[in-house]
């Protein structure tokens, strides 16, 4: 299951995971459309993939997503924690509760949810066979966001730092493995395309010289699904031009 998989780094994941050969559970909350058509795209090129709303937010609707993929598919194994909000950015002093609460309930519980239904059904210590959990960090997290913007996403992202390494450990006896990636920059995709202008000030941060692409996080991604890093958990893994 990919969470936020109708488009961005989670569409381009999805594409990824069912090249690879997974059949695919896309989530979304609002992108219906985007999710429908990549679930369309996988089909038509010889995959199984169907789309889940639900607001991973809300503890009902994740209970929910994982109700479907049961019905469907009868197991899960492999999780991509990839949905996630920022939130127009502000200074700390206005921060209101709703706008910090809001990050925090997607980036962070959410993960969280999804996290604990997934290894319910993973553990080999709970009847599963085993899985791997990808959680999509920044470099955010690293960096603290930007001052008087996006202080409480970076503070969200960390927390999923943590929490990847907390968790790995935790479930690493049980068939597990969890990893996260660090996305610096990533081209957005879909209607809302960032201006060039604001693109080429971005890519002059970046080591590299230019914004990542959603394919190259996607990569990361389930390369970290797959058997190839079958003695990798609790790793940070940097896909950001080196920021």
């Amino acid at each position: 299951m990919v969470t936020g998989g109708g488009r961005g780094i989670g569409g381009a994941t999805v594409r990824a995971v069912a090249r690879a050969g997974y059949a695919v559970a896309i989530n979304y909350a609002h992108s219906e459309s985007y999710a429908n058509d990549l679930a369309a795209e996988v089909r038509s090129n010889g995959g199984t993939a169907i789309a889940v709303k639900g607001d991973v937010a809300h503890e009902a609707d994740v209970m929910a997503i994982f109700a479907k993929i049961d019905a469907e598919f009868g197991r899960i194994d492999g999780l991509v924690n990839n949905a996630g909000i920022a939130r127009q950015g502000v200074p700390i002093a206005e921060m209101d509760y709703e706008r910090l609460h809001a990050v925090f309930a997607t980036n962070v519980f959410g993960s969280f949810m999804c996290a604990r239904e997934a290894i319910k059904r993973m553990s080999t210590m709970r009847g599963g066979k085993g899985g791997a959990i990808v959680n999509v960090s920044s470099v955010a997290a690293k960096t603290a966001g930007r001052a008087g913007e996006t202080v409480h996403y970076g503070a969200s992202k960390a927390a999923i730092d943590n929490f990847t390494v907390g968790l790995a450990r935790e479930v690493a006896g049980q068939g597990i493995r969890v990893n996260a990636i660090r996305p610096g920059p990533v081209r957005r995709e879909g209607g809302n395309p960032q201006p060039q202008s604001y693109l080429d000030t971005i890519a002059k941060r970046v080591p590299l010289g230019r914004i990542g692409e959603p394919r190259e996080q996607a990569a990361a991604i389930a390369w970290l699904l797959s058997d190839e890093a079958s003695f990798i958990t609790g790793a940070l893994l940097d896909v950001n031009g080196g920021m």
